[in-house]
């Protein structure tokens, strides 16, 4: 396998844990928060965080290291239209991202004492759970654009 092969695999898996991770995280936190089961919020909350943490994380780091090495290997420049809204998406999932993990370690505490106190999720919970949803969107759509740039390529 050429240097160039294996950066190319490299950047697909990255995008598809990207892509996977980021959609499969927030249905099952969502659709575990909208039960109402204390315990369950916990425990969903706590696998979000690790797969934050196992997953998304190396994925994060990987992408623009593939990245970069597809296109000097290929012979783009990152002046391109396409290379410049790409890496400002990018950019934009990021800023959204890195306080959605902090947003997450935080509801993922307030569920371990809420459940082991016995107790509802306190307000505050819920005010960092829409929070949380709110930079998820614009997160997972400019992912979605990524993508869609990556494989277009598009001209101008």
């Amino acid at each position: 396998m050429t240097a160039y092969l294996l950066a190319k695999w490299l950047h697909v898996v990255g995008a598809t844990i990207l892509f996977g991770t980021g959609i499969g995280i927030a249905f099952f936190q969502w659709m575990t928060q909208r039960s109402g089961d204390v315990r369950a919020i916990r425990i969903v909350t706590e696998r979000t965080v690790l797969a934050d943490w196992i997953f998304t994380t190396p994925a994060v780091v990987l992408q623009p290291l593939t990245g970069l090495a597809l296109l000097h290997e290929a012979g783009y420049s990152l002046a391109m239209p396409w290379v410049e809204w790409s890496l400002a998406l990018y950019v934009l999932a990021g800023a959204c991202w890195i306080p959605v993990v902090w947003l997450q370690i935080r509801m993922r505490d307030l569920a371990r004492g809420a459940d082991a106190a016995g107790t509802p999720l306190p307000p505050l919970y819920w005010r960092l759970a829409r929070t949380w949803f709110g930079l998820g969107v614009p997160a997972f759509c400019a992912v979605a654009a990524v993508t869609w740039l990556m494989v277009a390529r598009p001209v101008g």
